[in-house]
């Protein structure tokens, strides 16, 4: 720049030199004016003029390049726009999606339930798309580099869902080996037990190890069975709790015999009728009587519903449906995400009935498992677990009973009552196989129900001598 302005210098310096010493006239001849002169001013001219237009194409070209990032940056932004705009929209959704899906829980809506799932999962997929297009963008910039800060953050975002995965799967391999082992387990057990009960084992596990398509009533027998071994697991821990609390269990046996005189015939209850190791079976009667309670209404009058009534057709449907779906859950899994829902209503009302908080005090010491219960919570204990167990087998039995066209009808034994093979089983097994003609009932242990098809499940009794 500097050389330009010093060649400029000296043409107007000699400009002005020749203008003044030699005035132009005509015909004159200049002697300064020789074509070496001449020359050199034309090609201190030319390299004026070179020298500007190149100036001026520099200047014209960093004005282009510069236009030109400032677009790929406008471009890139919008890009960035865009996708961030279509993650938002699809998260929203996906929450929307969610939202439905527990709602179709409570109360159940198998069909919602199914739609809901499929709208969650396909959001799940948009996002997974939305994903690798941010990655392929990141990508380009940095060169194909897969180490560059992006790459670095990203990979920090999913490591703990990687993580969480991995531990997902071994898991689930520990409860497929946990299950293998089980099974070998069940069918060492079975192989050795006598014929008739091997008979009966056999159509309780078929029930329940499959699902069936429609309800039926060797369906409703078999979760009857399932029902009658729950019954039996919670009662024996109950009853071990109660002995390790050193509680008075021939006075908890009486307490037990007086209710149930209450509600039957009179009898003098001051004198046990229980013999010294039947303890089990009055506690065992207690449990059932409280559990059952309400199991001819479709709600176990926990609320007013009368949907079996109004729309029969339907409910059968939906009940069916509940069973299904609830049949392969576990109970506690379940209530952690849905504690307010139907079952988890029921489970609250029967635990409160069940355990008196003088007793839960006596057992545990404190009532937290009573304020978790009246909080809305389920208990993460072993002896709640137990009692899910119970819980959930007598819903599964009661949705199965409301899908059956008839219902079936739920019948129980009356103390006193004289002893029918044909409606009542003995809880005790006598040597002579056939229970004596002087027996009668000394408490009903567990209902009965007659079925459509004409078949009966047996209420199971206790039975006593008649003198």
């Amino acid at each position: 720049m500097a050389n330009k302005v010093s060649n400029f210098s000296d043409l107007i310096q000699r400009v002005a030199a020749s203008c003044l010493l030699h005035p132009l006239a005509a015909g004159r001849h200049d002697p300064g004016d020789t074509p070496e002169n001449r020359a050199e001013e034309q090609e201190a001219y030319d390299e004026y003029d070179s020298e500007e237009e190149e100036d001026e194409e520099r200047e014209g070209f960093r004005v282009w390049e510069e236009s030109q990032g400032e677009g790929r940056a406008d471009n890139r932004v919008m890009e960035m726009e865009m996708l961030m705009s279509e993650v938002f929209e699809t998260v929203s959704s996906m929450k929307r999606a969610y939202v439905s899906l527990q709602e179709a829980h409570c109360p159940w809506d198998s069909d919602k339930m199914r739609m809901a799932d499929v709208a969650v999962v396909s959001e799940l997929r948009r996002l997974g798309v939305l994903r690798e297009r941010f990655r392929r963008k990141v990508g380009r910039r940095a060169g194909g580099s897969a180490n560059g800060p992006v790459a670095a953050s990203l990979r920090e975002v999913v490591a703990p869902y990687e993580a969480a995965m991995e531990d997902l799967k071994r898991a689930v391999k520990a409860r497929e080996v946990e299950v293998e082992n089980l099974k070998e387990k069940l069918k060492s057990a079975t192989s050795l037990t006598k014929k008739g009960r091997f008979q009966s084992k056999k159509k309780v596990s078929c029930s329940v190890g499959q699902v069936a398509t429609l309800p039926a009533p060797d369906l409703f027998e078999g979760t009857m069975g399932v029902v009658k071994e729950a019954s039996k697991s919670f009662t024996a821990m109950l009853l071990s709790l109660m002995r390790s609390a050193h509680w008075d269990i021939a006075a908890a046996v009486r307490s037990i015999e007086a209710a149930t005189a209450a509600t039957g015939t009179a009898a003098d209850t001051a004198i046990s009728v229980v013999g010294a190791h039947h303890a089990k079976y009055a506690l065992e009667s207690y449990v059932c009587r409280k559990i059952f309670q309400g199991f001819d209404h479709e709600t176990f009058y926990m609320d007013g519903s009368l949907s079996s009534l109004l729309h029969p057709d339907q409910y059968r449907r939906d009940c069916f449906a509940q069973y299904r779906d609830m049949k392969a859950m576990d109970p506690v899994e379940l209530l952690g995400i849905l504690p307010t829902c139907h079952f988890g209503k029921f489970c609250t009302k029967k635990y409160l009935a069940i355990v008196h908080p003088k007793m839960e005090e006596s057992l545990f010491g404190d009532l937290e498992h009573r304020r978790q219960v009246l909080a809305g919570n389920h208990p993460r204990s072993h002896f709640y677990s137990e009692f899910l167990g119970l819980a959930k087998a007598v819903w599964l039995l009661h949705l199965l009973a409301f899908s059956l066209d008839p219902p079936p009808s739920h019948f129980e034994a009356s103390r006193g009552a004289d002893f029918h093979p044909r409606y009542m089983e003995s809880v005790i097994r006598y040597s002579s196989g056939r229970v004596q003609p002087d027996q009668i009932v000394g408490f009903p242990v567990s209902p009965g129900f007659k079925l459509g098809n004409g078949s009966v499940v047996k209420a199971r009794v206790y039975l006593v001598s008649r003198s």
